[in-house]
């Protein structure tokens, strides 16, 4: 088990403060990475890394590489998708917009 380490920093005028190293390193931070706040009701706030928008399913960028992999020494099994399956899903999503670019909206937005 590893011991806990309390560690401190200091607010600025500006309420800025600077991540310990040591925090960074516990949580895997560099320049630019994003940081989450969970309040909890008695008053504790927990610091953790925030989730990266593409890799929040960890699993979810070894299968792309492999999945590129796949496609990039097969591309013979790609196939065309079938026109009845086509329609299938045009039927479910009906006249719906759909911004495939546009971010996912969080669970409590």
């Amino acid at each position: 088990m590893i011991a806990p380490l309390d560690v401190e920093s200091t607010l600025t005028d500006r309420y800025q403060t600077t991540v310990p190293e040591t925090v960074r390193r516990a949580l895997r931070l560099g320049k630019r990475d994003r940081i989450h706040y969970s309040i909890r009701a008695d008053g504790q706030v927990v610091l953790t890394r925030a989730a990266d928008q593409v890799t929040d399913d960890p699993s979810l960028l070894p299968f792309l590489a492999l999945l590129a992999q796949d496609i990039a020494q097969h591309p013979e099994h790609l196939q065309a998708l079938d026109a009845g399956l086509a329609q299938r899903l045009q039927q479910l999503v009906g006249e719906a917009e759909i911004d495939l670019d546009a971010a996912l909206a969080a669970d409590d937005e």
